[in-house]
């Protein structure tokens, strides 16, 4: 008998996100984002959201802005999160606009690490982690790209890197120092080591965007042995 269970209110948001192409990470800061709303709230139904929902909105970022005292950008974040709960998935615009309690904007100057500094830095991370940070330092790369970067997106004969997706889910090209090549291809041959035992175990599969996970679907495993710094025992 098939269920006939509603699906929650996290199911919908998620559903919603995946078939409007949201990525990975904006899915799980949005719905991190509604769960602190509606646990601030305490709203136990979901008829609940469609009460006040204005000013249940102003205060929840009024909040963040004067006791949280969180950055502008994270405060926005939540807002864009809250407007797409309403709009996308409650079918409910907001009738006015909202006059939330703004976070200060900071006019900080950057810290950027001197070379001095980098070659200081890096020798005192180990192993994968030291590979990727290079990564990050040498070709630009941010945290979430390197962790998703893809074999085949490594072109050692140009000495480039073709980013899948990244900010505004674009693709970019960005370079690849020739002192990283021997280091990425000697990291890989070690973690297709570990995935091929991985397989053998019934293991070794990851998070594959999209329709990926089907189209480079491997004997016992979903691409995972495609990845460059995923690849590890997912039990």
């Amino acid at each position: 008998m098939p269920s006939t269970k509603s699906p929650t209110l996290l199911e919908d948001i998620r559903r919603i996100m995946r078939l409007k192409h949201y990525s990975l990470h904006t899915e799980r800061s949005y719905c991190e984002w509604i769960k602190q709303f509606v646990k601030f709230h305490q709203l136990n139904e979901r008829s609940a959201l469609f009460e006040n929902s204005e000013a249940k909105i102003e205060t929840f970022l009024s909040y963040l802005a004067t006791e949280r005292k969180v950055a502008p950008a994270t405060q926005n974040q939540a807002m864009n999160a809250l407007l797409f709960l309403y709009k996308q998935v409650l079918d409910m615009p907001l009738a006015k606009h909202i006059e939330a309690i703004r976070s200060k904007t900071s006019r900080h100057v950057p810290v950027v690490l001197s070379l001095d500094e980098v070659r200081q830095v890096l020798p005192r991370v180990e192993g994968v982690a030291q590979l990727a940070v290079k990564l990050l330092y040498g070709s630009g790369l941010r945290i979430s790209e390197a962790v998703r970067l893809r074999v085949q997106d490594l072109d050692y004969d140009y000495q480039q890197i073709t980013v899948r997706s990244g900010k505004g889910d674009k693709d970019r090209i960005t370079p690849l120092s020739a002192a990283m090549i021997p280091l990425l291809q000697n990291h890989l041959e070690k973690v297709k080591a570990i995935h091929k035992q991985d397989l053998a175990d019934g293991f070794g599969a990851v998070y594959l965007p999209y329709a990926l996970a089907k189209n480079i679907l491997m004997p016992n495993g979903n691409g995972a042995g495609n990845m460059c710094f995923r690849p590890v025992r997912y039990r």
